[in-house]
């Protein structure tokens, strides 16, 4: 390509470029969704053939050369061809590697994925499901039982933690050809994260809810010893309802499980979101929602096609995890369906994974909100009303036990990545006693941390989830003081409106902290969580 080069051109790039490129991407999505609903070797197979083939593709060291000259030329100008340009660029980056390290990259991720999607804990020579792990760690007050649940789910660790490190190292190989330090490092950068920024925010926090955080949890456990019937130095990790303590487990206070047994998940979701004005019925249509034999047990959203073909996958029982979860996902789904369907395919998609995330997390708070207990389960007025104040402390516990959570894995993670020879196991347990204030279980020296699927599959993905909650409440306060005035969003069409036009329509097309401060006034500022959650 000669110096001279213009935008026409660019965009002649772009168009033989996508001609290509998003008949596969539909494809490849295609297939990642058979092979995450049916667990079957053959869809796994066809899914990385297909992954890998992607990756080829944006592994061209031609098309990459012309990227480069695109962007040194400056001749790019026009706002929307220039964040394409800028979005590709960095796409490409990361993946110039030689096809051989693809092939072997696509070949240990897909196998893990299968792994997970097919592990079924054994308990007493029984395969179970998670829903029943979670059961067990919900109502089972004996503590040998839920210890032998609680170590049996761990097992999936142990399957995979081999395979993770040669994953994680491997990605640090790429990584380091490409110029970055390692695997984090890059993919934040490359998915417009400062770093120092990221972790900067974490630590200020970290230091701000260390004494709420405590005094929360000192309370808690004083709650879950008398429950167990235990001191409670004797207190484990078992004795708390997620695996990973990444949720409120149930002690004496509201048990919201019992306001959703009986209900059918799917109805409440689509009246909650018919009353902020968004529609579902046609993503819950082409969703799997159900658990079964051989299906991912996880859950999570998918835009197909950018134009319209977007599902979600979940596990529904008539609970309130479930209840949040699926809130949650269709926060995704809302997202991906109302993005400016006149944006270039690039930009049809949103402004980052924290933000999406963010839009999810403010919907999934919903089934803890007392508004939402009466207008959509259907609870009587009074009885939500004097539910209202624990519900508020439950979502407060719950938000300083995950936001804790979130930074154990953030933590970790880029310890991981910057140095994988190290002791991880010991690394997992001196992270999760610092932030979460868990005791380890003596004498247990089991890579505990590689049962978390993300650190595996979704790689640098879990600050997203933290900065996405700090999001969320920044979206909160603005919507509950500027655009309508009122306690919460439930059954407010305003609400509805203002993600639609604000958040959801510029898609891509802004830098998240740009379309951010556009929407509520400001860039992200994490006081707004402090003030809804710490303070």
């Amino acid at each position: 390509m000669e110096k001279g080069v213009t935008e026409k051109e660019f965009a002649a790039f772009l168009q033989e470029f996508e001609a290509q490129a998003i008949p596969l991407q539909i494809e490849m999505a295609n297939a990642r969704w058979l092979s995450q609903t049916t667990g079957r070797p053959e869809d796994f197979q066809k899914s990385g053939a297909l992954s890998a083939k992607h990756m080829k593709m944006m592994s061209d060291r031609a098309a990459f050369q012309k990227l480069v000259q695109f962007r040194e030329t400056g001749a790019v100008q026009e706002p929307l061809a220039a964040r394409q340009l800028d979005m590709l660029y960095r796409n490409f980056l990361r993946n110039q590697v030689d096809d051989q390290t693809i092939a072997e990259l696509v070949q240990r991720q897909t196998e893990i994925s299968g792994d997970f999607v097919n592990f079924r804990t054994e308990l007493n020579g029984e395969k179970v499901s998670d829903n029943v792990i979670r059961d067990i760690l919900d109502e089972e007050t004996d503590s040998a039982v839920r210890q032998q649940a609680w170590e049996a789910s761990k097992k999936i660790g142990e399957l995979v933690a081999e395979k993770v490190i040669t994953l994680v190292k491997l990605r640090n190989r790429i990584a380091r050809q490409l110029g970055f330090s390692d695997f984090y490092c890059m993919s934040l950068t490359l998915s417009e994260l400062d770093v120092p920024e990221v972790f900067g925010i974490f630590d200020e926090f970290k230091k701000l809810s260390d004494q709420p955080f405590a005094d929360a949890k000192k309370n808690l456990d004083r709650q879950l010893a008398q429950r167990f019937g235990i001191d409670m130095t004797q207190l484990r990790p078992w004795h708390y309802s997620d695996p990973f303590f990444q949720e409120a487990p149930k002690t004496g206070g509201v048990d919201l499980d019992s306001y959703y047994r009986g209900h059918n998940l799917e109805e409440l979701a689509v009246r909650y979101y018919d009353g902020i004005g968004l529609e579902v019925r046609d993503i819950l249509k082409r969703s799997d929602l159900y658990e079964r034999e051989g299906k991912c047990q996880h859950a999570f959203c998918t835009d197909v096609d950018r134009q319209g073909d977007i599902r979600i996958l979940a596990n529904l029982r008539p609970d309130a995890k479930w209840m949040t979860t699926l809130l949650h996902e269709l926060g995704h789904a809302v997202y991906d369906k109302y993005v400016d369907s006149n944006l270039p395919h690039r930009l049809r998609t949103a402004a980052h994974t924290l933000t999406t995330e963010a839009v999810a997390q403010l919907n999934g708070r919903m089934s803890q909100d007392a508004v939402f207990l009466h207008e959509i389960v259907g609870l009587e007025r009074d009885e939500a009303q004097a539910l209202a104040e624990k519900l508020q402390q439950n979502l407060q516990l719950s938000q300083l036990i995950f936001a804790r959570w979130g930074m154990t894995v953030a933590y970790f993670e880029r310890s991981m990545y910057s140095n994988p020879d190290q002791d991880l196991n010991r690394l997992w347990w001196d992270l999760v006693e610092e932030i979460q204030l868990l005791t380890r279980p003596e004498g247990r020296h089991q890579p505990d941390w590689a049962a978390k699927i993300h650190l595996a599959n979704f790689p640098a993905y879990y600050q997203n989830y933290v900065l996405g909650e700090m999001t969320a409440s920044q979206l909160w306060a603005h919507l509950t003081t500027k655009v309508m005035q009122a306690p919460s969003i439930v059954g407010q069409p305003a609400a509805g409106k203002f993600l639609i036009e604000q958040v959801f329509r510029p898609g891509a097309r802004y830098h998240w902290n740009e379309m951010l401060q556009k929407a509520t006034g400001e860039k992200l500022n994490p006081a707004h969580y402090l003030k809804q959650f710490v303070s």
